[in-house]
């Protein structure tokens, strides 16, 4: 018989989550982002989870866990009503839709928050998922993460007004 793979669930953020969101944040730019980043802005980037500003940044945010067995394995946050202001996935579940569920989340949030668009950062590496859900690049950014520059995309989609808009049900 083949065994079902567990279904992923969701559940907000608890100040106990730091240490493995940040474990969960390191492995995903260490493992997912080298097509797109040096490894100096990989290792500046990683950094930002070795502060306690880490554990305060997701605490500010709306935050969603991703579950397996209940095990997180990745995350998302919703900053003010309109912008996704992270979102990572370990790589050992990355392209088997955590990324998508969370997303799915923050966007009927947002909604339900009256949001009329949501705008994301969104990291080279990221680009194409964002694109594909609709998301429409508006600008190119460089920011410096700890002496070293990164570049990403600001994104932006815009919800409808119908029943399938991103309004909570």
């Amino acid at each position: 018989m083949a065994q079902a793979h567990p279904k992923p669930g969701l559940r907000p953020f608890l100040p106990d989550d730091v240490p493995m969101l940040a474990a969960i944040f390191a492995a995903s730019i260490q493992e997912l982002t080298g097509d797109d980043y040096s490894e100096a802005q990989q290792e500046a980037w990683m950094a930002a989870a070795e502060t306690e500003e880490f554990g305060k940044r997701l605490a500010a945010d709306l935050t969603l866990i991703a579950t397996l067995d209940g095990s997180p394995v990745g995350f998302a946050s919703l900053r003010g009503k309109d912008h996704i202001h992270m979102l990572y996935v370990h790589p050992a579940v990355a392209g088997q839709g955590i990324a998508t569920m969370l997303v799915d989340a923050l966007e009927k949030l947002a909604g339900g928050r009256g949001a009329e668009k949501l705008t994301v950062d969104a990291s080279d590496t990221a680009e194409g998922f964002f694109a594909k859900r609709g998301y429409v690049a508006m600008q190119r950014n460089s920011i410096t993460v700890n002496d070293e520059w990164l570049a990403n995309t600001t994104m932006q989609k815009t919800f409808g007004t119908g029943p399938a808009s991103g309004a909570l049900q």
